[in-house]
């Protein structure tokens, strides 16, 4: 009889234990693991005003009547100014610059023993500029008005100065090292024309002179 006592004793414990456990409150379930948000990389902005200093060097050809064709170059150095407007990838802009230029060469060919000079003494062009960005990366092209002051000489001869004007045209690429600093590079043709240095090269006339150039620059650009 004790024995049948024990048993249900436990038995009855174990029901009530039983009982207990189910009206605990069950623990709430562990948080579902959460992605880090996708970092997405500032988008860059070419719009707005610049002003730069630029620099390289330029080869090219120059003519005379009295020499024909013979071959120039040299270096130029100067400050660059510009706006860009960007409207989604596509950037266009106007960009503006002025350098001394010592690009030039000499001949003492034909009519010419005692050696015929033309030099470009500075340069100036304000030029359309049309880019895709591609992030800090902007391909363009360019094309525009050249003026230049070409110096034309001959042994013996006063010479002439004059203001040339014609066209540059060419590409290049820029890269936004930070929102505010630029660095590009770029290869121009410019054609400054012709004129007539008449009996200032020479001993006879006319003495048409005529300079062609492919320049090729550096420069940075400040950005505001």
């Amino acid at each position: 009889m004790r024995g049948i006592l024990l048993a249900g004793a436990a038995i009855v414990l174990a029901a009530v234990s039983s009982a207990n456990a189910a009206d605990l409150p069950r623990p709430a379930p562990a948080p579902m693991p959460t992605k880090a948000p996708v970092y997405v990389a500032p988008v860059y902005d070419w719009s707005g005003f610049y002003v730069g200093i630029n620099g390289g060097g330029g080869w090219g050809s120059a003519r005379t009547d009295l020499t024909g064709h013979f071959g120039t170059s040299g270096g130029l150095a100067g400050g660059t100014a510009g706006y860009n407007a960007q409207f989604g990838s596509w950037v266009l802009g106007l960009e503006g610059d002025m350098d001394w230029s010592n690009i030039g060469g000499n001949s003492s060919a034909n009519n010419c023993p005692g050696g015929c000079s033309v030099q470009d003494q500075w340069l100036g062009t304000v030029r359309g500029r049309a880019g895709y960005a591609f992030g800090n990366w902007l391909p363009y092209v360019t094309g525009g008005l050249a003026v230049g002051d070409v110096k034309a000489s001959a042994a013996g001869f006063p010479g002439m100065d004059k203001t040339q004007a014609g066209w540059a045209a060419g590409a290049g690429v820029e890269y936004g090292i930070s929102q505010n600093l630029s660095a590009k590079v770029e290869y121009l043709r410019t054609d400054l024309g012709r004129f007539d240095c008449g009996l200032n090269c020479g001993p006879t006339a006319p003495d048409n002179v005529s300079t062609r150039s492919n320049l090729v620059r550096g420069g940075i650009n400040f950005r505001f």
